[in-house]
């Protein structure tokens, strides 16, 4: 099963491809998408979009994890993340590919084991868990795959769960 994790953003969206073969968890290719500051908002869902529709149809993956938008004071900068998330929705969307939506506190369940952990645990653990060399910079490609990771660990739930039913 390969999955594409993303932190979405206007300035940087983070994404993260990552295969689950049985236990293990092996990174594809991870990264960011970048747009200019002072680019219009348009052109830069532009590129937001364009490029992962790239990404998708390069990496080809099996389903997509998006981190549920964090409302936080700045409204017009919620707002602008809220676009980033709709593209790259879209692009899944238009590839027939299942998306899921994880809170950041359901990411930090998922990958630490608590729901209240630092920033910093949670790079540990998307170190660990895809036995890299460091973690990835900046901190929005660790943020996309540790939400590709909470997928895959939540895919399998659901699927076992499934199979129980099923007994």
């Amino acid at each position: 099963m390969r999955v594409l994790g993303i932190d979405p953003g206007i300035a940087i969206a983070g994404f993260g491809f990552i295969d689950k073969q049985g236990h293990k968890l092996k990174p594809v290719q991870y990264g960011c998408i970048q747009t200019e500051a002072h680019t219009p908002p348009e052109e830069r869902l532009i590129q937001i979009y364009d490029s992962a529709v790239a990404l998708m149809d390069k990496y080809k993956p099996d389903s997509v994890a998006v981190e549920k938008l964090f409302f936080n004071r700045n409204v017009s900068t919620a707002f602008a993340v809220g676009q980033a998330r709709g593209v790259i929705i879209l692009a899944a969307a238009q590839r027939g590919l299942p998306v899921a939506e994880y809170t950041p506190l359901q990411v930090k369940q998922a990958v630490v084991g608590y729901g209240k952990a630092e920033k910093r645990q949670v790079q540990e653990m998307v170190k660990m868990f895809l036995n890299l060399s460091a973690i990835p910079k900046p901190d929005d490609v660790a943020d996309a795959l540790a939400v590709a990771i909470c997928h895959a660990h939540s895919a399998v739930l659901v699927q076992k769960i499934n199979e129980a039913g099923r007994s």
